[in-house]
């Protein structure tokens, strides 16, 4: 069994940074691609950003954080990062880490393993 433990988040004023971290525990495995999703209130799940593993470290982002998001990962382990800057209160959320084994496309929510999730609350 592989577990994905959320860590970082919390409250952050608006304009901040924060840093979410994702640690895999439990047997060895090497997922094709970890991404990070959200979930609001209310609203559904959405990618966020998320790292395509195999053949290099390749990120991807969702349009309403490029530019302000940093996907990336640990070179020894399979934990990623994901660094948030300039937060906005619509970044609020619970924050998901996930693992994928098989190839495809890193945005879809197609992923095998979840985290618990982390909260991340920005405000105004």
């Amino acid at each position: 069994q592989v577990q994905l433990v959320e860590s970082g988040g919390g409250l952050v004023q608006a304009g901040g940074s924060s840093r979410l971290s994702c640690a895999a525990a439990g047997r060895t495995f090497s997922p094709y691609a970890m991404g990070w999703f959200r979930q609001a209130p209310g609203k559904e799940r959405t990618f966020v950003a998320g790292i395509r593993l195999i053949g290099g470290s390749t990120s991807y982002y969702a349009d309403s954080v490029q530019g302000r998001f940093i996907a990336s990962r640990a070179n020894a382990n399979n934990t990623v990062y994901l660094q948030m800057n300039s937060l906005k209160p619509e970044d609020t959320a619970l924050y998901y880490c996930a693992a994928r084994s098989s190839p495809g496309f890193v945005r879809s929510h197609e992923y095998d393993i979840w985290g618990q999730g982390t909260q991340v609350t920005v405000s105004s």
